[in-house]
This record gives structure tokens, C-alpha cells and sequence, in this order.
């Protein structure tokens, strides 16, 4: 052996390991403002500062509306193939799998039970960070799977809404996914069934021409892009100039679109408490 060949590695730190501030230990708003990490999660994930209520998935939501984050996964495995065989600048087939590798996820929606100030709850939550939260037929099938599982057992449904709209991969198979989720929250509402409907930023395409206009009450996060077409788009298409928080949650509040507008901190006890008010049941504390 050379003499100045090493036997074994002398250094075996991570580069990650070596950092003094590690990634992620702050988060700057739009704003500019700065916040830690841990401070940001403690706040419901909304900066103390300016009240930017950053984005955030599944994982986080269900922190916030489950008791002790306890619930129980629903159609945990279902995910997305390409049956089309879709290709434009890629293959749908490998953006579906690096958006797995990516995120974690299985597609843009996870869906769960579990109970939220002492009573059961069905939340389906969609995942922005999965292909722009785009609707395709899982998680059309998903949202009709947890509308059929809280209709069987009488279970109130919250459905959190943030997509980009339907998926043009799965072209009219996506489409079919407006009827077929509206379809089923209609025989929810038919049984007196609860569904409240939350829109977060951002919430537009198929998604608001569908079931996330069709809550027994639905709420508005402050500041979110709630829309069909986007502003651009709008602007573009009429020529004129767009009212100002045109299609944000506030300007949809003044027009009828929403019932209202909740703060984050605010959001698990506000959901229960028109869940009773719905059920005619006693407010919970």
C-alpha cells in the first residue's frame, strides 16, 4: 500500500453538519420580515409581524385541526398513473414520480379521520408542492371516497382546497372530476351531513368551479387567491384595469363568495363551532 493513501476516511462530517445556522432555521416573508422557524410553527405558521399566513400542506393542517395530531390516514396508497401516456417537455409518468420523490407525498391530496375537539372529523387536504395541486382523477376519487366515508357514518367533512386547478396530463378524465366530486357533496347535503369548504392560497381553476364553492359554509383565509382564471388572465382577456384585491378572499367576502374570513389561530375552533351550529348541537369550548 502507498504510503500516502489513507487506510479509512479521517473526516466523515456532513457538510449539512458543518453549517452554523442550519438550513431552514429562518423564514422571510414577502414582506421581508424574518422569522425562526420554530416561532413560525408555534404561530400557526403565520408570521407575528405582518400576520403572512405562509404556505403550508397537509402535514401541517392536520397538526392544527386534529386533537394531539392523532387521525387515521384514508386511502393512504392511492396514486396517479399515466394512462394516457402523456408527454409534453417530459413524461407525466416521471413528473408523477419525481413529484413523489420530491414531496413525499402520493399525490395532491391526503385525506384522514380523526377527532377535532373531541368529535370525529373527515379532513381532505390538498398538497400545493404535488405538481401545483392539480386535480387529476386520484384525488377527485379521494374527495369522493372521504364525502362517502363521512356520509356512511355521519361524520362532518372539511375539505381544505389549494390547487392550480385540473390537471391537463389526465386531460377530460381530470374534467370529470368537477361532477363527479359535486355529485357526491350534493347527496352529503341531501343527508344533512355537514361540509364546510376552506379556501387557502391559492384556490383556482376546476377546483373553485366545484367543490370548493359548494360548502355548507365557506371560508376564506386571509389574503388567498380565489379564483376561475387568474388576474392576468382576466386582465388580458377584458382589456381593464382589475379593481384593487381583485380575487383575493377579502374581495370575495364583499361580493357573497365566502361566509368569511378566519385567521389561522382561529381555524379548528372556528370549524367546530358552525358544525354545531349546523348539527343544532351544544358549542363547544
Amino acid at each position: 500500500m502507498s504510503w500516502f493513501k489513507r487506510s479509512e476516511k479521517k473526516i466523515q462530517t456532513k457538510t449539512e453538519e458543518k453549517k452554523d445556522i442550519p438550513k431552514g432555521l429562518w423564514y422571510k416573508t414577502p414582506t421581508g420580515k424574518i422569522i425562526g422557524t420554530e416561532e413560525l410553527a408555534s404561530n400557526f405558521y403565520v408570521s407575528p409581524e405582518d400576520d403572512y399566513h405562509v404556505h403550508i400542506g397537509s402535514k401541517e393542517y392536520f397538526e392544527i385541526i386534529f386533537d394531539d395530531n392523532n387521525f387515521k390516514e384514508l386511502d393512504a396508497k392511492l396514486k396517479s398513473i399515466d394512462f394516457l401516456k402523456f408527454k409534453d417537455s417530459k413524461k407525466y409518468s416521471s413528473r408523477l414520480k419525481e413529484a413523489e420523490k420530491k414531496t413525499g407525498l402520493k399525490d395532491a391530496i391526503r385525506t384522514a379521520v380523526g377527532k377535532s375537539k373531541g368529535r370525529k372529523l373527515v379532513v381532505a387536504c390538498m398538497d400545493f408542492t404535488f405538481i401545483g395541486g392539480s386535480m387529476g382523477s386520484v384525488v377527485g376519487e379521494k374527495i369522493f371516497r372521504a364525502a362517502d366515508y363521512s356520509l356512511k357514518n355521519k361524520i362532518p367533512l372539511l375539505i381544505i382546497s389549494k390547487s392550480g386547478g385540473a390537471r391537463m396530463m389526465e386531460a377530460a378524465n381530470s374534467l370529470m372530476q368537477l361532477a363527479k366530486t359535486s355529485a357526491k357533496l350534493a347527496e352529503l347535503s341531501e343527508s344533512k351531513v355537514p361540509y364546510i369548504s376552506l379556501c387557502t392560497d391559492p384556490t383556482t381553476g376546476g377546483t373553485t368551479a366545484s367543490f370548493a364553492m359548494l360548502g355548507d359554509i365557506n371560508i376564506g383565509e386571509p389574503r388567498a387567491l380565489i379564483g376561475f382564471a387568474g388576474p392576468r388572465v382576466v386582465k388580458d382577456t377584458t382589456g381593464k384595469e382589475l379593481p384593487e384585491g381583485f380575487q383575493k378572499s377579502e374581495f370575495l367576502l364583499e361580493k357573497g363568495f365566502l361566509d368569511f374570513i378566519c385567521h389561522r389561530k382561529e381555524l379548528k375552533d372556528k370549524i367546530n363551532q358552525y358544525i354545531d351550529l349546523l348539527l343544532n348541537l351544544k358549542l363547544r369550548q
